[in-house]
């Protein structure tokens, strides 16, 4: 290949603000690359440690006229977005951003796109494919075939805090003591530690210009899922598991269950679960000739989940699977729209004085959620998660990233850090199933005598006549759940040193 300009080649990345790509960003810069970040709204990366770093464009790959300009002067581009097998039309929503990206790549002379899939079994036709696995693949083939010289990584179950994969096997593991599990419990898997999938991503920039392959990538072990687990279960010092597989449990049906047990839900589950029907080993290792494995080999399956759990108890999951927005369009109204921008907007304002620093209370308000939990009446935010669950929402199990800081982007149980201003403003937006859109906004201001005053907004903009039937019924119970909720906080943060 021709020399590099100064600084490395240029990196176009996909998907900054998921689990795989907010990872990568700071790998290739790392690595002396310069980085693009392809983003439908920028501020969702405002916060990152390396945005400084990175150029960013505004654009949509399911949206080809967005994408002009985006790639002028990139030499590589990296593919990371898909559904997760959403709706009935995700593959074709896939197959159209495949195209769309492939086509401008090629049209901008782009050297090389780089696209992370799934790890296909072998002998089995695409029609047996599970939907997500059978559209992956046609990702790949796709870019494969726009003219750019494409390397398909092929990965089976991804290892890593944070990861989606992990997530599921982590609480199944420790949550149920005893399993009825489906039969896929005894599919051979091989897994894949995250920063092997990162070193190969990296290194794949440099590939030579005639390589327009699929590589499979895969860690030593090969493993089915219920070794997975036992091996988890004597790695987190857990009694051992009894595991009993039940042939009439479905893709289906375990995916439903995953999904009550776990906090991936069902719409996230059901592709992963379904993937697992067939047997996903490597069938090559040649990605070794351009990408060595490192001295010490690849990391095993153990040594991934000690690193994967290291990094839970010591607060460093940098990305988690959840980075990814589940709701929200940036066409969305906010809160802050005049009424005219969006039509009705129901409101729940709270507001107490609290003889403690802004610096306490807002310690107390970026700590909300997770295993901190919400300051008011469990019961019901329990309650309103499960329901959440059983309509195929995400539910409260999604937790914190980390257990202190948020940031633009973070998943919070079930809302999105939509904006966060440090000791002043924290807007939640919410990602469970309603007909409309709803917004939890914490205000901190200093009362200028050495005091704070909070501020707590609840809003809710309906979709229909579902919508305000939806706001009255609940409204109710805002006073008990609400207005305990600033008492807990405003108390909460007195009492701190």
């Amino acid at each position: 290949m021709t020399d590099e300009p100064t600084g490395g080649r240029l990196c176009l990345v996909t998907g900054a603000t998921g689990y795989i790509g907010g990872r990568l960003v700071p790998e290739l810069l790392a690595a002396g690359h310069r980085v693009r970040c392809l983003v439908r709204d920028p501020g969702r990366i405002r916060d990152y440690p390396w945005r400084a770093e990175v150029d960013t464009a505004r654009a949509d790959v399911t949206r080809p006229e967005t994408l002009a300009g985006v790639f002028d002067g990139v030499q590589v581009a990296y593919y990371l977005v898909h559904s997760l097998g959403t709706g009935p039309t995700f593959e074709e929503r896939d197959r159209a951003a495949a195209r769309a990206f492939g086509d401008a790549a090629a049209r901008a002379g782009v050297r090389r796109i780089v696209y992370l899939g799934g790890l296909v079994p072998p002998g089995v036709p695409p029609d047996s494919l599970s939907p997500h696995l059978r559209s992956r693949a046609e990702v790949g083939r796709l870019l494969r075939e726009s003219g750019v010289p494409t390397a398909e990584l092929r990965a089976a179950v991804i290892i890593g805090s944070g990861s989606a994969s992990f997530e599921m096997l982590r609480h199944l593991t420790e949550r149920l003591p005893v399993m009825v599990t489906p039969n896929w419990v005894d599919t051979r898997i091989q897994p894949i530690a995250v920063r092997d999938v990162l070193r190969y991503l990296v290194g794949a920039a440099a590939l030579p210009p005639e390589v327009n392959r699929p590589f499979d990538i895969g860690g030593p072990d090969v493993l089915t899922y219920r070794e997975m687990m036992l091996r988890y279960a004597r790695i987190a010092d857990l009694p051992k598991r009894l595991i009993l597989p039940v042939p009439v449990l479905t893709p289906r049906l375990s995916s439903h269950w995953v999904g009550l047990v776990t906090p991936v839900p069902h719409s996230i589950a059901r592709p992963l679960v379904e993937s697992l029907r067939h047997e996903v080993v490597c069938r090559e290792h040649d990605l070794a000739a351009y990408v060595p494995d490192p001295p010490g080999g690849l990391v095993g399956f153990e040594q991934s989940v000690r690193l994967a759990l290291k990094r839970i108890q010591d607060a460093e999951v940098t990305t988690r699977w959840s980075s990814a927005s589940l709701a929200g369009a940036p066409s969305d109204p906010l809160p802050t729209d005049p009424d005219w921008a969006g039509g009705s907007l129901y409101e729940d304002v709270k507001e107490r004085e609290v003889s403690a620093a802004p610096e306490s209370v807002w310690r107390v308000v970026e700590s909300i959620g997770g295993e901190n939990g919400w300051y008011s009446f469990p019961l019901a935010w329990a309650v309103r998660g499960w329901l959440d669950r059983l309509v195929g929402g995400v539910g409260l199990r999604r937790g914190r990233r980390d257990p202190e800081r948020l940031r633009v982007g973070d998943s919070l149980d079930f809302w999105r850090v939509e904006e966060i201003e440090p000791v002043g403003l924290l807007r939640l937006r919410a990602e469970m199933r309603l007909p409309g859109l709803a917004w939890l906004e914490l205000r901190v201001d200093d009362d200028g005598y050495g005091g704070t005053i909070y501020r707590q907004r609840a809003l809710f903009h309906p979709h229909g006549l579902a919508g305000h039937a939806y706001w009255w019924s609940v409204a109710p119970f805002h006073s008990f759940v609400f207005g305990g909720m600033a008492r807990n906080i405003t108390e909460r943060a007195r009492l701190l040193p």
